[in-house]
């Protein structure tokens, strides 16, 4: 296999198509709400990314058959404006992986006439939180502007070390073609796997792409996570002799 292999596997005729990315990251954040999105509206993949960079593994499924690991990027038809799902199980394991591989999603979106990307992710808290903000980061003011209408946060250096990985390097690679690139990251502890944080992302996301998606199998996750983030602080504060029900708060 070559260092990077793109399947062609559809060619639909998209209207005004942006381009949406939610890889694994903090929290999960952006892979749940990317995978929400796709469950929850009809989709079919157009392309597969195949790359060296990913884990020298394959994906077992339910029957017993193997798919050699990959990204797979999704149509998704609406009303107004079309999508393309970036999804996938893995990132790559090195830094010229990331570079070659976000080249290449780019290229894909490129060919579908992609002018503006959202990457979605989570930027960590390191503590517990009940409420949930969305911060940014784009490419220009007037992108940020649009954003901060539909009730994203822009702080002075956050998150902390900037954006790595795919969701950094869509904005900066992207920028360089001239694409209008935004990352919107949801806050999450980065304990767990955080499905209220991947819901707060994907509802600035449908402000600011009009278009609307049910939540509620997102929020029977959140209460699962809730359970179990919930044993998981009993355990630690009986472990510290102190356990009360005002500790017992939900982990992002």
């Amino acid at each position: 296999m070559d260092e990077l292999d793109i399947e062609a596997v559809a060619d639909p005729d998209l209207d005004d198509p942006v381009l949406v990315e939610g890889l694994p990251g903090v929290g999960h954040v952006g892979k749940l709400a990317a995978e929400h999105l796709l469950e929850e509206k009809d989709s079919e993949v157009v392309r597969r990314v195949y790359s060296e960079h990913f884990p020298p593994q394959v994906g077992v499924g339910e029957d017993g058959t193997t798919e050699l690991v990959c990204a797979e990027i999704h149509a998704v038809e609406l009303d107004d404006r079309d999508l393309l799902v970036l999804t996938g199980d893995h990132q790559a394991g090195d830094n010229a992986g990331h570079y070659r591989l976000t080249d290449a999603f780019l290229d894909v979106a490129e060919e579908f006439g992609v002018e503006s990307v959202y990457a979605l992710g989570g930027v960590p808290t390191g503590e517990l939180i009940d409420e949930y903000s969305v911060l940014g980061a784009a490419t220009d003011a007037e992108f940020v502007a649009e954003l901060e209408d539909v009730g994203v946060e822009f702080r002075e250096d956050e998150p902390a070390g900037g954006i790595v990985g795919t969701s950094g390097l869509l904005l900066g690679l992207g920028e360089r073609r001239g694409v209008r690139a935004a990352c919107l990251m949801g806050e999450t502890s980065g304990y767990l796997v955080d499905p209220k944080s991947a819901q707060a992302v994907l509802e600035v996301l449908e402000d600011a792409l009009g278009f609307e998606v049910d939540f509620e199998s997102l929020e029977e996750r959140a209460e699962e996570m809730e359970d179990v983030a919930n044993k998981i602080q009993e355990m630690e504060s009986q472990q510290a002799g102190m356990a009360t029900d005002e500790d017992l708060r939900y982990i992002g």
